[in-house]
């Protein structure tokens, strides 16, 4: 069975200043109609009678007005108490009007809790510190949206994302940031960016509002990790099985170049030698692709290295603008990176070559731009025995990219648009390296 709901009743009062208002009217009533026939058997006059009445009334109603008052201003005190919590002004601290009894323990208890609620965000304060700390340490981009969907923090990684300081996009939206969320799953709007960069979302709470903390993880460092740890297990089995077989026919070939008399057979037996030589060599380059290279990072000076590159390109058209005296780096590898990308340059028909080293405000920064023929396919540049030379091995752009990731910094290659017309055909290549002014 279901239960009648209950009528409201007309006559209930929901508020404690018209039940204190009620009341008194009651006793108002009575005590009039009360006086009135106590004045009776005096058989004072009507107007004293009344005069009387009226002024007992006033006394009256005066004492209830100030008793309701004092009443209702130990609950406005406590109101304005509550209201300071609401807007977590802990310090804020309503006085009682009774010391003692209910209203008294009431208000304590008030003051307990701001007491409490202030060792909180106290605690709470040191928390969201730590956690700001914590983000401003990581090496991973990090973004804080606040509660109006507004970037309100970030950490130094950011510059990974975007060519500026997250201070030049305070209070960006997500969409300015080509960044979009569709069913609380973010991404990228550029969709490279997407292969390279996956998005974290969790949620806190800081100052009383609900912020956003997306992470980015770069999905491609893993996936390169991983590969080339595949191409590592790959290459200790070939060097095993490699050299294993070539050591043998290689020492033959030689044993019976010694021996023969014939030219053909010499001809043919030292091929025979220098082919497993050569192949032995390889392999002993390759090998050392995904190896952690032992770097003496230190202030590198520029002009010095500059003058070795020219000394060793003399015969090239090679440019270079310096804007900066030093870089933080091993100067041997660094060395050996510039002169892998200028002869590569040189052998893809360049006629002239410009090598820019400058500083920003967060990086140190080489380029080696060319006038070549450039890269019909930029995705597997990198990628081990990947190459677009007839006698090229793809050995030498994955060396590079593994000796400047091992200084923490990174590579980029682009091909430069022609200038002249809107053929939409490459002309040039630009290598962008950006290394990081000391160890992180």
């Amino acid at each position: 069975m279901t239960s009648k709901p209950k009528k409201k009743s007309f006559y209930k009062i929901q508020t404690i200043e018209g039940y204190i208002t009620s009341r008194f009217i009651y006793v108002a009533i009575l005590l009039v109609v009360m006086g009135y026939f106590l004045l009776i058997p005096l058989q004072w006059p009507l107007m004293i009678n009344l005069l009387i009445l009226v002024v007992s009334s006033g006394l009256f109603f005066y004492s209830a007005f100030k008793f309701k008052r004092r009443i209702t201003t130990g609950f406005e005190r406590a109101l304005l108490h509550l209201e300071g919590l609401r807007m977590e002004d802990y310090n804020q601290y309503a006085k009682a009007e009774f010391n003692q009894g209910c209203v008294g323990l009431f208000h304590d208890e008030l003051k307990a809790l701001s007491e409490d609620l202030i060792n909180q965000k106290s605690r709470y304060d040191q928390h969201a510190f730590l956690v700001y700390q914590l983000i401003d340490q990581l090496s991973t981009p990090i973004m804080v949206f606040n509660q109006k969907n507004k970037l309100s923090y970030a950490n130094g990684a950011f510059t990974q994302l975007y060519p500026q300081h997250w201070q030049m996009y305070r209070q960006a939206s997500p969409k300015f940031l080509s960044l979009s969320n569709n069913n609380n799953q973010w991404q990228f709007e550029d969709v490279n960016k997407n292969k390279q960069w996956q998005i974290s979302q969790s949620e806190f709470i800081d100052s009383g509002e609900a912020h956003q903390l997306l992470v980015f993880t770069n999905i491609e460092s893993a996936l390169r990790a991983s590969q080339l740890n595949a191409w590592q297990q790959i290459i200790r089995v070939m060097s095993h099985e490699i050299r294993n077989s070539l050591t043998p026919v290689s020492s033959l070939a030689e044993s019976l170049l010694a021996r023969t008399q014939d030219q053909r057979d010499q001809q043919a037996l030292a091929l025979i030698s220098d082919r497993c030589h050569h192949l032995q060599d390889f392999v002993s380059r390759y090998s050392s692709l995904s190896q952690s290279l032992n770097l003496n990072c230190q202030a590198v000076a520029i002009l010095p290295l500059v003058e070795r590159l020219t000394g060793l390109f003399s015969q090239t058209n090679l440019a270079i603008d310096i804007n900066c005296d030093n870089l933080w780096a091993d100067a041997i590898f660094l060395e050996q990176v510039l002169i892998n990308l200028i002869k590569n340059a040189d052998e893809a028909g360049a006629d002239f070559i410009q090598l820019n080293i400058f500083n920003n405000q967060e990086n140190s920064l080489i380029e080696v731009i060319d006038n070549g023929h450039g890269f019909a396919n930029l995705d597997n540049l990198f990628v081990p025995l990947y190459t677009t030379k007839q006698d090229g091995q793809g050995i030498g752009l994955s060396f590079c990219r593994n000796i400047i990731e091992q200084h923490k910094g990174s590579i980029e290659l682009t091909n430069n648009a022609e200038q002249e017309g809107n053929t939409g055909v490459n002309k040039g290549v630009k290598v962008s390296i950006k290394l990081p002014f000391a160890d992180v």
